[in-house]
C-alpha cells in the first residue's frame, strides 16, 4: 500500500517573461521505503518535496492531479490538516538546517516545542536522548545553545534531530548529510535506515551524491529541468539507460583514473519536451 501518492505535480513561479514551470509533471508512488531523488542543482528537487508538504513559497503555486499522504487528500487540505500532519507524521529536513532554525529560541525548546509539550522532565529526556543519537558530544551544552552558537554541522545535526524526535511517517531528506563528517553521515543514515525498516517510515532522500544514494536508497528518481527523466533500483544506479543519468554518473571522480579533460555533461534540447 502506499504511503504516498504523487501525480502530475507541477510548480510555478511568475516572472517577469511569464509563468516559469520549475517542477513539470512529476508523478510517483512511496511505500515504507527509501527513495533517492538526484538531478544537478535547479533541477526541481527541492521543491518537490516542498510542495508535498505545501510549503511551496507565495507566490509560487502548487498543483497536482493527485497528491494523497496516507489516504489523505493534500491538494486542498485545510491549515488545521496540515498542523495535524506537519511535524507528527510528515517532516522535512530543509538543505540548509541550520537557517531554518528559530534565531531567537535555544535548540532545546525548538525539540520539545516539535514533541508537542509545553516542557517537563520526559520531553527533555526524548529530546537529550535524539541530540546523543546524531553523535552530539555535549547535548546539555547543545540544548541550551542559540542557534547561532553551533557550527554549521552541528547545526544541521541539531535539525536531524528535531525532525526524527517526533518519529514522523514521511521523512523528506534535503541533502541532510552534506556538511556532516563521515562518521556522523553514517550514524545518521543508520538512524534513517533504522526508522524505515522498523517502523515502516517512508523516506524521501534528496542528495547530489550518487554513490550515497545507490548504496542507501531502494528506487532512484532522476530529475532534470524540473521533470522525472529516469525512475530505476538504486543498486541498477550503474545501468541506468538515459544519457543524462549516464553523464551524472561519468562526472563521478575516480581515484584510479586520471581522465584528461574533465568529461562534461552535455544536454540534449529533447529532454525538455
Amino acid at each position: 500500500m502506499s504511503l504516498l501518492s504523487v501525480e502530475n505535480l507541477r510548480v510555478t513561479f511568475p516572472t517577469r517573461q511569464g509563468p516559469s514551470e520549475v517542477v513539470r509533471g512529476v508523478t510517483f508512488e512511496l511505500g515504507r521505503e527509501r527513495l533517492g531523488i538526484v538531478g544537478e542543482s535547479g533541477s526541481g528537487k527541492s521543491q518537490t518535496g516542498r510542495a508535498i508538504l505545501g510549503l511551496t513559497p507565495p507566490p509560487g503555486k502548487a498543483t497536482a492531479d493527485r497528491l494523497e499522504f496516507d489516504g489523505i487528500d493534500l491538494r486542498n487540505a485545510s491549515a488545521r490538516t496540515w498542523r495535524s500532519l506537519r511535524g507528527s507524521r510528515m517532516s522535512m529536513v530543509m538543505q540548509d538546517p541550520k537557517y531554518s532554525l528559530n534565531p531567537v529560541m535555544t535548540i532545546g525548546r525548538q525539540l520539545i516545542e516539535a514533541l508537542r509539550y509545553s516542557g517537563g522532565g520526559a520531553a527533555k529526556a526524548e529530546a537529550m536522548a535524539m541530540l546523543e543519537a546524531v553523535q552530539i558530544r555535549d547535548p546539555e551544552r547543545v540544548f541550551r545553545a542559540y542557534p547561532h552558537e553551533l557550527s554549521g554541522g552541528m547545526g544541521q545535526r541539531a535539525m536531524i534531530a528535531m525532525m526524527l524526535v517526533t518519529k514522523p511517517d514521511l521523512l523528506i531528506a534535503d541533502e541532510p548529510t552534506s556538511a556532516l563528517d563521515v562518521t556522523v553521515q553514517v550514524e545518521v543514515l543508520r538512524i534513517l535506515d533504522g526508522l524505515v525498516r522498523d517502523r515502516g517510515m517512508g523516506l524521501i532522500f534528496i542528495s547530489h551524491d550518487l554513490r550515497l544514494v545507490s548504496s542507501f536508497c531502494d528506487r532512484v528518481l532522476v530529475m532534470y529541468a524540473g521533470r522525472v527523466v529516469e525512475e530505476l533500483d538504486a543498486r541498477d544506479l550503474s545501468k541506468a539507460q538515459h544519457p543524462y543519468t549516464r553523464g551524472l554518473m561519468n562526472c563521478l571522480p575516480k581515484i584510479d583514473d586520471d581522465q584528461r579533460p574533465l568529461p562534461v555533461l552535455e544536454r540534449d534540447a529533447a529532454w525538455l519536451e
